[in-house]
This record gives structure tokens, C-alpha cells and sequence, in this order.
């Protein structure tokens, strides 16, 4: 009892101690304010900087911002992305949205690309026909300049996905892409190039070979990147530009190859979606039976640049041969048997002239299985979510182990890719950098 007093004393100094937490609170609250990933990576520096702890970030972060309500109807936006393109898009926002409620995302992505001059707004931004389940649908815009098929588009979504994040309570892990025609073909397109974003992508009467078209393919075509995510496709028997018969055989291909695809073909169907009424359940009941993993188990990502070098928790850093490195990998672009495609007798669905490299992961617990070809250094981003950080990390490549060790959660680490995803729910607390010597 004698201490008593003394205790009343330091808790009173302690009470007139300024306290940092309004300040943190203030910080973070700008954080997620912020209106793209640049600026809240500024506010990040701020908020690393007064001390916060990892855990307090980590439940500021999964618990996001608190939405406001929002008119419903057809929002008519505009955005620039960092390459310096105009982009008009429409958003359908459901009838009595809930900002209490995560809602689907479905972009849909129209046809006839080569007939617009440019990737400005046509018609009403309705989803119109093709209107499904009760969600959130976006429609993009392309042109002849700007198609599905390039980098730019590929901000472009990037750029609506993190829009439409910082203003209305968006489900991170039911972010669908679907197209119709040369929509359906820019839905191949941005599965090979861009897949952390999405849960799965549902192309409609397209073709993933008019890809090979010389005024699309760059050398970085690479199928092994559909194994990620899965795909609802749909083709027509009589369509006039893809008819099944020309698809199949590459829809089949990949089935094989371990790309997780549900086909529907129509057998009476043209170059058009009279089919809808019949598809539009399956269509609805697949998207909503396959929300994304943030922290998938596997992954296969194959890249030829530091553009499109990330495929979730797995980023490509470095290429070229390193030692021990796999001599063949089970390739999706190989094997292609019964068609010749452009003149070329190899079995393949892609030309290789130009150098890329791939990495394949597994994880099972703290331990990550890597198999690579063509890549020296790659970084795995480590969430708590599925890692434990009480013990040691492992990660073994191509049969040697490579690096294991425990790894301290990062605050700078967590607000750098908190920053740079917007997503509540795929959050990092360290890197694991991988060099393999040459």
C-alpha cells in the first residue's frame, strides 16, 4: 500500500504526456484518403515516422475506410494514367448501394476495337443485354490507338480498380474482367499479363490467337500465366470470326496444360450473345463460386520485363541463367498438337524471340518451393495472413535451399505495398529478397 501514491503520481505525469495516437490516427486516416498510389505512399513516410506499431498498422489497414453513401445509377469518369493517356470509363453502381456492403466488380469489355478511332465514351454506359447478378459493372473504353492488347490498358484497369477502391466498398477479392469479342481477346490478354488484381476472367466469342497478330505480339505472350486464375469461356458454333472449330483445339490445349477452364460452347451460336439468357446463370454461379485467393498456394508467373513481373506474393527482379536453374518446365505455350499456327511447325502457340524467365512457387507453411528458368533474383512478399513470423522462413530453389531465417515484420514494408495494392486484404509484413548466383 505504501506505493500506492507514488503510482497515482506516475499515472497522472503520464496522463499529461502528450499522446502520438491522434496523430497516427490522423495520419492514416489521410492515408486513406489519399486519391492514388503515389500519394499515399507520401502519407506512408509520415506514418512510419511517428512510431506506430506493426500491429496497430496492421489493424488499421484490414479494417480500411469507413464509406459513405453514394447515388446509384451510371457514373460517367474519366481517368489519366501515368503514361499520359486520357481514359473515359462508366460505372454502374447498384441500385441502393450499401457502403456498409463489399460488393463484385465485374468490367466488361466491348468489341469492334478496330472500328473506333479513339477510346472515347459511346452510348449511355449501361450494362444493358448483359446484365447479371446485382454488382458493381464497369465499362472501359478502347480504340484503335488505345485496344485492349497494350500496356496502357493495362493502367488503365489498374487505375479504375484503385478509383473505384478509394470511393466505394469494393469486394478486393470479386474483381471479374469479361468481354465480348475483341474484349473477350483483351480478357486473354490481361490474364497473361496482369492477374493479382482479379479473381478470374470470363471471355465471350473471342480468340486468344489473334494475339499472335504481328501488330500485337511483342515476344511476351505467355500462357502459363492463365494457370493462375480461372476462366469461363464461350464460344459459337456458326461465328463467323471464331467459330468453335477454330477455338476448341487451343481451348482444349490449355485445359491440358493445367489452365482451369469451364467451357461453353454454343453450338448454334453466331458472332453475338443471343445466347445470354441461357449462359447468364452458369456465368453468375461461376464468378461467384471463384473469389480470388490473395495469398494463393502456387503460382507460375513467366515475364520478359520488369513491367509485368508480379503475379501476387512472387516478383520477378532479375533475368537471365543461373546456376542449377530448371532445363525444362511444363510449358502451356508447347505440345499444341493438330494445328500449325502462322507457318510455324514447332507445336507452339507463341513465338520465343525474345529472352524471358519464369519462376514456379509452392508454399507449405513457412516453407516456399521454387522452381526458375532464366531468372536471377526474385522477392517474395510475405503476409502474416499465411506466414508465421515466430519462425524461420525457408525457401528452397530448384533443390537447393537458399536462404533460411527469421524475418522481422516491417512497418515500412507493410504501409509500402498497402500503399501501392489498396487492399484490405492482401497485406505484407516483409520481403524475402532471393539472389541465384549465375
Amino acid at each position: 500500500m505504501a506505493r500506492l501514491p507514488g503510482l497515482i503520481l506516475a499515472l497522472a505525469v503520464l496522463l499529461l504526456i502528450p499522446s502520438a495516437r491522434p496523430q497516427t490516427a490522423d495520419a492514416f486516416q489521410k492515408f486513406l484518403a489519399a486519391e492514388s498510389p503515389d500519394a499515399a505512399a507520401h502519407v506512408a513516410m509520415e506514418i512510419e515516422k511517428s512510431g506506430v506499431s506493426f500491429d496497430e498498422a496492421w489493424r488499421r489497414l484490414k479494417a480500411g475506410r469507413t464509406y459513405s453513401a453514394q447515388p446509384s445509377g451510371v457514373v460517367m469518369l474519366k481517368n489519366r494514367t501515368e503514361d499520359g493517356v486520357d481514359h473515359a470509363y462508366a460505372v454502374n453502381v447498384p441500385a441502393g448501394y450499401d457502403p456498409a456492403r463489399r460488393y463484385q466488380v465485374r468490367f466488361q469489355l466491348h468489341g469492334g476495337v478496330g472500328g473506333r478511332p479513339d477510346n472515347s465514351a459511346r452510348g449511355a454506359g449501361e450494362i444493358g443485354t448483359l446484365a447479371g447478378a446485382e454488382q458493381f459493372y464497369v465499362l472501359p473504353y478502347a480504340g484503335g490507338e488505345t485496344p485492349w492488347w497494350t500496356n496502357d490498358q493495362i493502367l488503365n484497369l489498374n487505375t479504375i480498380v484503385d478509383s473505384l477502391k478509394r470511393t466505394y466498398n469494393i469486394d478486393e477479392n470479386r474483381v471479374v474482367v469479361s468481354g465480348v469479342s475483341d474484349g473477350a481477346t483483351g480478357a486473354y490478354y490481361i490474364a497473361m499479363r496482369d492477374t493479382t488484381p482479379f479473381a478470374s476472367f470470363l471471355p465471350l466469342n473471342g480468340f486468344i490467337m489473334v494475339l499472335t497478330s504481328d501488330e500485337v505480339d511483342d515476344g511476351f505472350m505467355f500462357p502459363n500465366n492463365l494457370r493462375n486464375k480461372p476462366l469461363f469461356v464461350v464460344n459459337g458454333g456458326h461465328d463467323r470470326l471464331y467459330p468453335t472449330h477454330n477455338v476448341e483445339p487451343f481451348t482444349k490445349h490449355l485445359i491440358k496444360s493445367g489452365v482451369e477452364i469451364e467451357y461453353h460452347p454454343q453450338p448454334e451460336g453466331e458472332h453475338n450473345t443471343k445466347w445470354w439468357p441461357e449462359v447468364k446463370d452458369s456465368f453468375e454461379k461461376f464468378a461467384a463460386d471463384h473469389p480470388r485467393n490473395p495469398h494463393p498456394e502456387k503460382l507460375t508467373w513467366e515475364a520478359g520485363d520488369k513491367i509485368h513481373n508480379r503475379a501476387h506474393w512472387l516478383v520477378i527482379n532479375e533475368f537471365g541463367a543461373a546456376a542449377g536453374e530448371a532445363r525444362a518446365m511444363a510449358d502451356a505455350n508447347l505440345h499444341l498438337t493438330g494445328v500449325v499456327v502462322a507457318g510455324r511447325s514447332d507445336g507452339s502457340m507463341f513465338p520465343r524471340f525474345k529472352a524471358a524467365g519464369r519462376v514456379d512457387v509452392v508454399r507449405n507453411g513457412n516453407t516456399v518451393e521454387a522452381t526458375t528458368n532464366g531468372v536471377t533474383a526474385f522477392t517474395l512478399l510475405l503476409s502474416p495472413d499465411v506466414f508465421d513470423f515466430a519462425q524461420p522462413i525457408k525457401v528452397v530453389s530448384n533443390g537447393t535451399q537458399v536462404f533460411n531465417a527469421r524475418v522481422e515484420r516491417s512497418v515500412k514494408t507493410l504501409l509500402k505495398w498497402a500503399a501501392e495494392d489498396n487492399d484490405r486484404t492482401m497485406l505484407y509484413g516483409a520481403e524475402v529478397q532471393i539472389k541465384l548466383t549465375r
